[in-house]
C-alpha cells in the first residue's frame, strides 16, 4: 500500500509539473488569448465557403481584440450587414444575430474603441482586413465591426481622385487636432454623435472645411506610395481608405467566397435581401496556402 502511495504521489508530481510547463510555455497575454493563438489563422465558414485569414502582428491591439472576439464566439451567427460589390463587405455588428429582414444594421458593437494602429507597409489592397469606425478625429477603430475589401483595379486617373480624397481628410483631421480650434472640434462631434441638428452639423462641416482648405495650400500631401500603386494598378483594393482605416489583417484563402458575397442583390441599405451568415468563426491551424 505504502510503495502504490508512493507510486501515485510521483505520477501525481510529474503530471502537475508537465501541466505547469504548458502553462508556462504558453502564457494568458490578453483577455482569453494565448501566446500560442498569435500563430494560428482564422477561418469564418458561411454558407457560400470558408475565409480563411490571417492578422497581422504590425497591428497588436487590433490582433488580439480579434482573437478575443472568435474565442469568445462572438461572430458565429453575425450577418455580414453591408455589402458593396466592387468595395467590401462587412460585418460585426451584434445587433444582426437576430436582425429581422430589411432591418436596418450598422450602428452597434461592443462598448469600447481600439487606438488606430497605421503602419506604411499595410494599405488597402484586394483582400485585407480593415476595422469599421464611426467619424472620431483620433480615427479610433470600432470594437468588433470590420470589413473585408475585395475592390477594384485602379488606373492613374482614379488614384489622383483616391489621393486627393486622402489629403482632404488628414487635412480636416488635421484642423479638428490643433489647440486652437479645440471649441469648434467639441462642438463638431457632439453634433456628430447626436445627429438631431444636421443644419448645425453643415455649417460647422463647411466651417473645418475651409480652414482645412487652408492647411492643404500650405501643407506637404500624401503621395500614394510607387509600390502600393502598382498593386493597386493591377490586383486591385480600396485606395481612398488608406491613412484613414487600421488595416490589420489579410485573407489568405477565400476570396472567391468574398466575391461570392460582394455580388449579392441587395436593399437600399446595403444589406443582402437574403441573410449571408457566418456559422462560425474559430482559429486554425497555419499554413501555406
Amino acid at each position: 500500500m505504502t510503495d502504490m502511495k508512493f507510486l501515485f504521489s510521483r505520477v501525481f508530481i510529474a503530471f502537475t509539473v508537465s501541466v505547469f510547463s504548458l502553462v508556462a510555455c504558453n502564457p494568458v497575454i490578453f483577455e482569453s488569448v494565448r501566446k500560442i493563438d498569435l500563430k494560428k489563422d482564422i477561418v469564418f465558414d458561411t454558407q457560400y465557403g470558408e475565409i480563411i485569414f490571417r492578422l497581422s502582428d504590425e497591428t497588436p491591439q487590433h490582433r488580439n481584440n480579434f482573437i478575443k472576439l472568435v474565442n469568445q464566439h462572438f461572430y458565429d451567427s453575425l450577418l455580414f450587414h453591408r455589402v458593396i460589390n466592387q468595395f467590401i463587405i462587412q460585418t460585426g455588428d451584434p445587433d444582426s444575430k437576430h436582425a429581422k429582414p430589411g432591418e436596418p444594421l450598422g450602428e452597434s458593437d461592443l462598448p469600447y474603441t481600439i487606438p488606430a494602429e497605421f503602419n506604411p507597409k499595410l494599405f488597402h489592397k484586394r483582400g485585407v482586413l480593415n476595422a469599421a469606425r464611426d467619424d472620431n478625429p483620433e480615427r479610433a477603430s470600432s470594437s468588433t465591426q470590420f470589413t473585408f475589401v475585395q475592390g477594384k483595379v485602379y488606373t492613374d486617373s482614379m488614384l489622383a481622385v483616391a489621393e486627393n480624397r486622402i489629403n482632404n481628410w488628414l487635412a480636416f483631421s488635421k484642423v479638428l487636432h490643433q489647440p486652437e480650434n479645440k471649441e469648434i472640434a467639441v462642438l463638431y462631434e457632439g453634433l456628430q454623435k447626436r445627429q438631431t441638428n444636421p443644419d448645425s452639423l453643415a455649417l460647422i462641416s463647411n466651417r473645418i472645411k475651409v480652414l482645412a482648405d487652408e492647411e492643404l495650400k500650405k501643407g506637404v500631401l500624401y503621395k500614394i506610395p510607387e509600390e502600393h500603386r502598382q498593386v493597386y494598378k493591377t490586383l486591385g483594393g480600396a485606395a481612398h481608405l488608406d491613412q484613414n482605416y487600421t488595416v490589420f489583417g489579410e485573407v489568405v484563402k477565400g476570396m472567391d467566397v468574398v466575391d461570392s458575397i460582394a455580388r449579392v442583390q441587395t436593399d437600399s441599405l446595403e444589406r443582402p435581401v437574403n441573410d449571408v451568415r457566418i456559422i462560425s468563426a474559430k482559429l486554425i491551424k497555419r499554413k501555406n496556402y
